[in-house]
């Protein structure tokens, strides 16, 4: 870059930086640029991009739980999630194994009970193991289950999934046998018998929380010397559960969505900067040769004007296989006709010039004329209208995606607010898995177009308001 080069551009800096809501957009972008940057960081499943469609890597979260603050706005505190590991095991030698005790405890001071509890063991070999939940007023619920394994396995204890009969025998002890006779252990709601106050005719309902602190004791007899027991873990799943809370696939969307930022500004940085390049060099050679030349690019470029990009996005994608690859390319084949004709008509004024006239008579060659002296001063107006087009392309992968013919290996905003519409979460009233992507994608475009707007405003006089 020349002295002349840089002076213009610390120029425009100059005058750009005077505009308010172009450096509103300067900051927005930068905010994204920074949460691409963090994304390991400021996301509690750092995988998420690359294992999003695993179910087995979501499967210890809650199903279409709320955003933990939704709790600063209700009396009614839902359970968030949470992970308990046990502080230390107890053993001793029984027989030919071992005999392990631990506890863990959990403390309840919640309304809405949590959607489920899952006790974790890490075993290695046969054993036979006890779980007994203790609530704060001394009753307790008890499990037993023998795990057969020849090596390492995680089993695994729901209350919902696998404890169900023994919570129905325990509200069997204390609720009027009336009551219990019209219900099932099929149709009772364990976690609401478990963290319910021991009274007829509320302990089923679940209007009456018991809060305090909840003991989980597990004791695990080893069948041989070979076998232990490694590790024990309580995983809450709660009614509420990170920023963004999750989906019916127990996803988090906090993850999600960051992930979906990176492929946001590839999209419309990339698709945006092939096609302004291919626009404005376009359109300098049609306005700098003029006659034959002008005519016969100006009728190509009619033709890709007149052509409607989606149904081609959508055939494209249907007829091949989804790739947002394809639909970047798809973009810039179409995008570029959007600058040519501003780029034509500014290089027409400017092959008139007497540095241009200059040139040609210093024997500069056509094409040392269009790279060295034309296009510099069309800088500027790319820039404009390369922030401009970003929101266009962004929106137009967001509207192939939610008709279902996106690519569905990458996570990006369109396909979180397809698999939501898809779900029906607008109609199961979870407002938490439409309305981030949506939101995003409407700043995302705000922010470029503020930052076109600015430099728009810079370049033509007639927008200055100073």
């Amino acid at each position: 870059m020349t002295k002349r080069d840089f002076s213009q551009m610390k120029a425009l800096w100059d005058e750009f930086r005077r505009i308010k809501f172009g450096m509103v957009g300067l900051a927005l972008l930068g905010m994204f640029a920074i949460l691409v940057i963090i994304e390991p960081l400021i996301v509690p499943f750092p995988d998420a991009a690359s294992r999003w469609r695993d179910m087995t890597y979501w499967v210890d979260n809650p199903r279409n739980a709320k955003p933990v603050w939704v709790n600063w706005f209700t009396s009614k505190d839902y359970a968030p999630s949470a992970r308990i590991e046990s502080d230390a095991f107890a053993s001793e030698a029984s027989g030919s194994g071992r005999m392990y005790v631990t506890e863990i405890p959990y403390k309840y001071h919640w309304v809405q009970a949590p959607t489920d509890i899952t006790l974790r063991l890490g075993v290695t070999g046969n054993a036979t193991y006890q779980v007994e939940f203790v609530r704060p007023d001394g009753l307790s619920v008890s499990y037993m289950k023998t795990s057969k394994s020849t090596g390492t396995r995680d089993v695994r204890i729901s209350i919902a999934q696998n404890m169900a009969p023994q919570m129905f025998q325990f509200a069997q002890k204390i609720e009027d046998p009336a009551v219990m006779n019209s219900v099932t252990a099929a149709t009772v709601n364990p976690l609401a018998i478990l963290f319910g106050k021991a009274e007829k005719g509320a302990l089923l309902r679940g209007d009456k929380p018991l809060t305090g602190t909840y003991t989980v004791k597990v004791t695990a007899l080893t069948a041989d010397a070979t076998a232990s027991l490694d590790e024990v873990e309580l995983i809450v799943a709660g009614g509420v559960q990170g920023i963004l809370g999750t989906d019916n696939m127990k996803r988090d969307l906090w993850s999600g969505l960051i992930a979906g930022t990176k492929w946001a500004l590839i999209i419309g940085l990339l698709t945006s900067f092939i096609a302004v390049v291919v626009g404005v060099i376009y359109g300098v050679t049609s306005g700098y040769y003029g006659g034959f030349v002008d005519s016969l690019m100006n009728r190509i470029y009619e033709i890709f004007a007149s052509v409607p990009l989606l149904p081609i996005l959508i055939v494209m994608s249907a007829v091949f296989k989804p790739s947002i690859w394809i639909m970047i390319s798809m973009m810039c084949i179409f995008f570029w006709v959007g600058p040519v004709r501003t780029v034509r008509s500014i290089a027409l004024q400017i092959k008139e010039s007497s540095y241009i006239e200059a040139a040609r008579g210093l024997g500069a060659s056509n094409r040392r004329i269009l790279f060295r002296h034309m296009i510099p001063q069309l800088v500027p107006y790319a820039f404009a209208s390369m922030a401009l087009s970003v929101p266009g392309a962004i929106v137009y992968e967001a509207s192939i995606s939610l008709i279902g013919l996106g690519d569905a290996t990458r996570v990006t905003w369109g396909q979180i607010l397809q698999a939501a519409f898809s779900s029906g979460a607008v109609l199961q009233g979870i407002w938490w898995w439409v309305v981030p992507p949506g939101v995003a994608i409407a700043v995302m475009g705000m922010t470029f177009a503020f930052i076109g707007f600015a430099m728009d405003t810079i370049l033509n006089p007639k927008l200055k308001t100073r």
